[in-house]
């Protein structure tokens, strides 16, 4: 093994025995994959670890937010692109593709426990593969490990809320859609089998601008829009965070 690859290894290891002496003591009815009950009730970001998987938009708006309200997060990216942004925060990048099982593996083990995943992850329309194949090989790993919480972006447009966009809208996206809706009821199904809650967020058209801090979620599944991808961000940390949001299908 090269120089390099040795300090590399050791920089890791370094990070991760800070990440667990730096965070609270667990309370006595946990374990080491807590129990879900045990973490019932709104989360402090500052004592959870969250893995975010998605690519450089709203993923990437989810991890910088957290890390600024001192979470430990890990994420999971098919590129190496945003590695010293990540890494210089305290964070860790898993380079992989959650199509791949043993990528997906790889960023569940990162951490000992996780408190959430997030995932943004989604395809285009001639290759939506990646918006079900690859958010329900996440969900089932997540529950496998006990994981507390899931929250799955999908879109405006899925499942119930298809009558929202546009005719040609929705025509040009379906593709898609119908894939994400496959993974919004694989979650559903997850959760009612194994007891880890979900929150499904499902954002309008994505604008890459400054956040306005006036974005809110609803169940109104009528609503379409547009929203700027750091208000989404900001919206899905909020359901990470609280309990309330659990169970929920919210649009934004």
């Amino acid at each position: 093994m090269s120089t390099v690859a040795v300090s590399s290894v050791v920089a890791v290891a370094a990070r991760a025995r800070a990440m667990k002496s730096a965070r609270k003591a667990p309370i006595a009815i946990q374990t080491s994959r807590r129990a879900i009950v045990a973490r019932a009730g709104d989360l402090e970001p500052d004592n959870i670890s969250v893995l975010v998987c998605g690519g450089n938009g709203v993923a990437m708006d989810v991890f910088r937010q957290l890390t600024e309200k001192g979470t430990w997060a890990t994420v999971l990216q098919r590129h190496e692109t945003n590695r010293k942004e990540i890494e210089s925060v305290g964070g860790f990048l898993v380079k992989g593709d959650a199509l791949n099982a043993k990528d997906v593996e790889k960023a569940m083990n990162q951490s000992d426990e996780y408190d959430a995943v997030v995932s943004t992850i989604g395809g285009t329309p001639a290759e939506p593969r990646a918006d079900s194949e690859a958010n329900i090989a996440l969900i089932d790993a997540a529950a496998a490990k006990g994981v507390g919480k899931f929250v799955l972006v999908t879109s405006i447009g899925t499942g119930d809320s298809a009558d929202a966009p546009p005719p040609n809208v929705f025509d040009a996206l379906k593709p898609v859609l119908i894939e994400k809706a496959k993974a919004e009821e694989h979650l559903k199904a997850v959760s009612a089998k194994t007891g880890m809650a979900y929150v499904i967020v499902r954002p309008g058209g994505l604008k890459s601008e400054p956040a306005t801090g006036t974005a809110v979620l609803t169940e109104d599944k009528s609503i379409c829009g547009a929203i700027h991808r750091e208000d989404v961000a900001d919206l899905v940390i909020k359901c990470v965070l609280k309990e309330k949001a659990n169970g929920k299908v919210l649009s934004c």
